[in-house]
């Protein structure tokens, strides 16, 4: 028996590298403990366990790590399975971020809905969790588990209203179309695997650096099939069937919260595999992720012109969004990751402030999301019209905010490139993307709305909650916007750990 036990090699385990990790699991896992002693009639208790859980897990991340990890070396644990590199722990951190607003947003959306459920916290946990193992992954096999679990808890959020048909069938279009590409994404695994026999990033590259390429059929069909998996995550173009429908019927918060996570976790994965394990093949992909780019920009603006709800809109708007993230990985340099990780950054505020408006505008069952509930909407709630012209602005990229900021730097990292054609057409999005924002503005401060008594003699209710999440998230979006310098050198220590 001992010949046997010494024969068979322990697993290399280093918990320390993820503390973050464990301290937001462990939070989602004591509130599903909770719930099976004794559950609180007011949700707002398991809130505040949440938030409080996202906060530890972001404060440790870099206070402890960030430091340590910085000086561009990474800790390998888990036989390999995990990196803890100043990239995973930029992404820890904003994922963690994420979590607080998705949090502060909700409790008093479930409140008004009748949805007071405290699981929900818990798969906030849990797929914020998600998030942060796909920043950190060092295998494919981890990239994939990690996936898998932030998609199962974005599919059941997207139904937690299940009084609503529309939340119903948000919830299974997106478990459907998501079952499809973790499938495509896993044959590209697999094919990845039988042409280069590992799993492990850091293997790859190491594998294309030493051997001449032999089975190029299956590492290019692998390539383009991981690549298309994670595509589906950001919703970019052809790949963006599910997000309109999602958007529109899933509950706002959940909608503000997925947009964000959905990309950061996407977006980090595509960094890590592409410019750390297919390093090799950077003329065969990038074609990819220009088109990806490309087709985004030019179909979610031109889409998101002949919307006629609000939260539709968003979801082209947020299609839109992840063509100008990906000119940063096209450009697959330093300068064009940095920019991709500040516009994560950015748009996790915008667009969190954003459906903090929306969900207060569209009132109780989310009824007041068209356009025309926004017609004359200055006259009706000035504070509100007025927050909401900041982010459409912000997200337009006018100057002054930190959109503007976030789309210079993704095409400065282009210009490094010589992308010039790149540049040129994502200006082109920018300008038509700036039409369909206005189009709204136009409605809330010229139109009329006497012709609707039901919304003129209400008043929206602006929660605590939501209150925190519009102040912290304007806050953010001019300071990003006026001193962004402190934010892109974070950005910058983080691309060198790669």
């Amino acid at each position: 028996m001992s010949v046997l036990a010494q024969a068979i090699p322990a697993p290399q385990t280093d918990y320390t590298t993820i503390i973050p990790e464990l301290i937001v699991l462990g939070t989602g896992l004591l509130i599903v403990l909770m719930l099976a002693i004794r559950r609180f009639s007011n949700i707002g208790w398991y809130a505040l366990i949440a938030a409080l859980g996202f906060a530890a897990a972001g404060i440790v991340a870099y206070v402890d790590l960030w430091p340590e990890v910085t000086d561009g070396a990474a800790t390998y644990a888990f036989s390999g399975m995990v990196a803890a590199d100043g990239f995973s722990t930029f992404v820890v951190i904003l994922s963690c971020v994420a979590g607080v607003l998705a949090v502060l947003l909700a409790n008093s959306y479930l409140k008004r809905e009748g949805l007071d459920k405290a699981e929900y916290f818990a798969l906030l946990l849990f797929s914020a969790a998600g998030v942060q193992f796909m920043a950190m992954a060092n295998n494919l096999v981890m990239v994939f588990l990690a996936l898998e679990i932030l998609s199962v808890c974005l599919y059941v959020l997207s139904a937690w209203n299940r009084d609503k048909f529309a939340s119903q069938e948000a919830g299974m279009k997106y478990l459907l179309l998501g079952a499809y590409t973790s499938a495509i994404m896993l044959f590209g695994i697999s094919f990845l695997y039988g042409g280069t026999g590992t799993l492990n990033i850091a293997a790859l590259a190491q594998f294309f650096a030493r051997n001449v390429l032999e089975n190029q059929g299956l590492v290019f069909l692998g390539m383009a099939l991981v690549v298309v998996g994670l595509a589906f995550k950001i919703a970019a173009v052809p790949f963006h069937m599910w997000a309109p429908d999602v958007y529109q019927g899933a509950p706002a918060p959940v909608v503000g919260y997925m947009a964000a996570a959905a990309k950061i976790a996407a977006f980090a994965a595509l960094f890590r595999i592409l410019f750390l394990g297919l390093s090799a093949m950077e003329v065969d992909w990038k074609p990819l992720l220009w088109g990806l780019a490309i087709l985004s920009m030019i179909v979610g603006s031109l889409l998101a012109l002949v919307q006629s709800d609000v939260k539709r809109m968003m979801a082209y708007s947020s299609i839109s969004h992840a063509g100008f993230i990906a000119i940063g990985v096209a450009a697959a340099s330093a300068e064009g990751m940095s920019g991709a990780l500040f516009y994560l950054v950015t748009y996790t505020f915008m667009i969190a402030g954003a459906f903090a408006v929306i969900d207060c505008i569209g009132r109780k069952d989310e009824q007041y999301t068209k356009y025309e509930d926004y017609r004359g909407l200055f006259a009706r709630e000035p504070l509100l019209a007025a927050i909401l012209t900041f982010f459409l602005f912000a997200l337009a990229g006018i100057p002054g905010t930190s959109g503007f900021v976030a789309k210079f730097v993704v095409f400065e990292g282009a210009a490094e490139g010589g992308q010039w054609a790149l540049i040129g057409i994502g200006t082109v999005a920018a300008v038509i993307a700036l039409f369909f924002y206005l189009r709204l503005i136009v409605l809330m401060y010229m139109q009329d709305s006497t012709e609707r008594p039901d919304l003129a003699e209400t008043r929206a209710r602006v929660a605590a909650g939501p209150a925190v999440v519009l102040a912290v998230t304007v806050a953010a979006t001019v300071l990003l916007g006026i001193l962004p310098q402190g934010l892109l050198d974070m950005a910058g220590q983080a691309v060198f750990a790669l």
